[in-house]
C-alpha cells in the first residue's frame, strides 16, 4: 500500500483526534525507523519517551512470544506470577515499602493516584466534618486526557470544549513554594507534581521545591504524589526521575507508564505503606486504601504485559542503560548548548528540551508553532523529534542509543537550524 492510500484510510475511517505529520511509518529496528517509501530516520522521539529499548528489541520479541504461547489474559479475578513479580520489582525501584496497582496507560495510572487521594480524604480521621478532596497541581503540568486528567492539568488548551470540568483541582505556579504554602486550604488533601514537566516544556523541579513540598505535606497531613509517566524508569539517569532532583525525598504515591512496557501498553501506580488513622479509630496503611469495589481494570497487569515489562526492566538493568542515559544525556546537553539558534537546554539524562531562539517566531505561519515548523524540517532531514510548546523541542531517544547516533542527530540539528536561520535572514 502506498503512502497516499494509507493516508486516505485515515481520512475516511480514523477519528481526526491527532495532528499527524506527513509521514507513514512501516518498520523499525533499534534507534531507526523507515517509512513506506523506504526512507530511514533516526528516532529521537521514541513514541514520546515510550520505546526505551528502541524498535524490534530481541528481549521484547522473545517475551511476547514466550508468554503469548503460555497465557495472555485472565482478568484480575485471579493471581498470575508475572504481575506479582513486576509489582515487587517496582517497589524495589522506589526503595520504600508499598504496593502497586496496574493499569493500561499513564492517564489511568494518574486516575488511580487521584482516586487514592480522594478516598484517603474521605477515610482519614479529621477535626473538621468536611472531607478533604482538593488536589494541588501546577501550571504547565500535564496529567492525561481523561476528564480527571485534563481537570488536573495546568494548561488551558487541553480543557477547551470540555466544561464543566471535574472540581477539586487548584493550579499553582511551578517551582514556587511560597505559592503552595499560601494555596493550601482546609480542603486540600494532596499535591500532584511532575518532578520534571514533560509536555510543559521539559522543566525540572528545583531540589528546594521538591523537598519543600515534602515538608508541607508532612506539616498538613497531605499526600505527595509524583507523576513519573514521562520521566520515570531510567530516562533521567536514575530509575526514579525525582531522585535526579531530590534523592532524599520519599513520595506517598507514584505513577508510571510509557517506558514501563517498552511500547507494550501498561501503566502502574505505587502507593506507599504509610500508617494513618481512619474515622473509626482503626489504623490503616495508605497502600490498602483502595479496596475491592473501589477501583479496577479489565486489562491492567495482564501476564503478557507484565512479562514484557519485566523483560524491559531486566534489559535496562543488565545493559547499564540508566547510567548510559546519564552520561550520554550530559554530552548531548553540552553539545546542544553550543549550537546557534538554541537559547536554552533543559532536562535530565535523555529527557531533553531544547528551546529555540525568539527569531524562530518568524517561522510561524499562523497554523503551526515555530517548534512544529522546526520539527517538520528535522523530519525532512531524517530526525524524528517531538514539540513541547511554542519554542521547545524534545529529544527523547531510546535508552539503547549510542554516541554515534547522538553525533548524527547533532549534525542534523545544526544543519537544519543553520538553514532555517539563513531563510529568516
Amino acid at each position: 500500500m502506498s503512502h497516499p492510500e494509507t493516508k486516505q484510510l485515515f481520512a475516511e475511517y480514523v477519528a481526526p483526534t491527532y495532528g499527524r505529520y506527513d509521514l507513514v511509518l512501516e518498520r523499525g529496528e533499534g534507534v531507526r525507523v523507515w517509512d513506506e517509501r523506504g526512507k530511514c530516520y533516526l528516532d529521537f522521539g521514541a513514541g514520546i519517551a515510550v520505546s526505551a529499548l528502541g524498535h524490534g528489541h530481541p528481549a521484547i520479541v522473545e517475551a511476547l512470544s514466550r508468554q503469548g504461547r503460555r497465557l495472555i489474559h485472565t482478568s484480575n479475578l485471579y493471581f498470575t506470577r508475572p504481575q506479582g513479580e513486576l509489582a515487587k520489582r517496582l517497589v524495589e525501584i522506589v526503595g520504600t515499602p508499598g504496593k502497586v496497582f496496574f493499569a493500561n496507560s499513564g492517564a489511568e495510572a494518574n486516575e488511580a493516584l487521584i482516586k487514592l487521594a480522594k478516598k484517603y480524604g474521605n477515610d482519614e480521621k479529621r477535626k473538621s466534618a468536611t472531607a478533604r478532596f482538593e488536589i494541588i497541581t501546577f501550571e504547565q503540568s500535564f496529567h492525561g486526557r481523561t476528564m480527571a486528567g485534563i481537570s488536573a492539568t495546568g494548561q488551558e488548551k487541553v480543557k477547551l470544549g470540555f466544561a464543566p470540568l471535574l472540581p477539586g483541582f487548584r493550579h499553582l505556579p511551578f517551582n514556587d513554594l511560597g505559592a503552595v504554602e499560601r494555596g493550601i486550604s482546609e480542603e486540600t488533601v494532596a499535591i500532584l507534581v511532575e518532578p520534571i514537566q514533560g509536555e510543559g516544556g521539559i522543566n525540572p523541579a528545583t531540589p528546594e521545591f521538591l523537598t519543600g513540598l515534602r515538608r508541607l505535606c508532612d506539616q498538613h497531613g497531605l499526600l505527595l504524589m509524583f507523576d513519573e509517566i514521562q520521566c520515570g524508569l531510567g530516562r533521567t539517569g536514575n530509575w526514579c526521575g525525582w531522585k535526579t532532583v531530590a534523592p532524599e525525598v520519599v513520595p506517598d504515591a507514584v505513577s508510571w507508564a510509557k517506558a514501563i512496557g517498552g511500547g507494550f501498553p501498561l501503566g502502574a501506580a505505587w502507593f506507599r505503606a504509610k500508617s494513618f488513622t481512619r474515622q473509626d479509630g482503626s489504623e490503616w496503611q495508605l497502600c490498602d486504601v483502595l479496596q475491592p469495589g473501589n477501583h479496577a481494570t479489565t486489562y491492567g497487569g495482564t501476564p503478557l504485559a507484565c512479562s514484557v515489562s519485566l523483560a524491559v526492566l531486566d534489559t535496562v538493568l543488565s545493559n547499564g542503560l540508566v547510567e548510559k542515559s546519564a552520561s550520554l544525556g550530559a554530552f548531548l546537553v553540552n553539545e546542544l548548548a553550543a549550537i546557534p539558534g538554541i537559547s536554552a537546554v533543559r532536562g535530565k539524562g535523555l529527557l531533553i528540551g531544547m528551546e529555540l531562539d525568539s527569531q524562530f517566531d518568524n517561522l510561524s505561519d499562523g497554523k503551526r508553532l515555530p517548534s512544529q515548523v522546526v520539527v517538520n524540517k528535522l523530519m525532512e532531514n531524517g530526525l524524528l523529534t517531538v514539540p513541547a510548546g511554542p519554542r521547545v523541542i524534545r529529544l527523547l531517544p531510546p535508552l539503547i542509543v549510542e554516541e554515534e547516533h547522538v553525533q548524527q542527530a547533532l549534525e542534523i540539528i545544526q544543519l537544519t537550524l543553520r538553514s532555517l536561520l539563513s531563510s529568516i535572514g
